[in-house]
């Protein structure tokens, strides 16, 4: 009995954390970002009356403070959108006023639409603000041929800005 207890404990431990391959290219990316070679990162509480207000699922996982020296340089928000059959995974790597300084698709899983992944398309994110709106075709430009990942990675961002942004104006960050 208590082998199956550890057992589904360890399976609902895995299940819920980062891939240790995704928290790789995180730290890539966070390193590009800040042009620095080692940080550290520190856990974002959220307080539980805040979860169901929430657009987008922000735990201890996903969302972390990223220091070097104990000094501020940002956020990471990690998270999965789903595009016409699959899901892909992301990155918004923010500084410390809560500006993007970069967003990155991570893993691509379908057959069309992966030109969301180009550098160029998604730089239009950088420089955003979580109190701004992204909207396609608004105020994000398409790509043709990859309508439906351009809508699931536009919706995906702005949700999580919302989110961001509720987490700031209570003060959790």
């Amino acid at each position: 009995m208590k082998k199956i207890i550890l057992v589904s404990i360890s399976i609902l431990f895995i299940s819920f954390s980062v891939p240790e391959k995704i928290n790789k290219l995180i730290g890539k990316e966070v390193k590009s970002v800040f042009d620095i070679s080692e940080f550290e990162t520190k856990t974002v509480t959220i307080p539980s009356n805040l979860k169901p207000k929430l657009k987008v699922e922000i735990n201890e996982d996903n969302f972390k403070k990223i220091y070097q020296n104990n000094q501020l340089l940002g956020y990471y928000y990690f998270g999965k959108a789903f595009g016409k059959v699959a899901y892909f995974d992301y990155v918004i790597i923010f500084d410390n006023n809560l500006n993007v300084s970069k967003v990155k698709v991570l893993v691509y899983r379908e057959d069309h639409g992966a030109e969301i992944r180009s550098k160029r398309w998604l730089k239009q994110f950088n420089g955003k603000c979580v109190n701004n709106s992204v909207k396609y075709p608004d105020n994000i430009v398409g790509i043709s041929g990859a309508t439906l990942s351009v809508k699931a990675m536009t919706n995906a961002v702005n949700n999580v800005f919302k989110s961001v942004n509720l987490l700031k104006e209570n003060s959790v960050i």
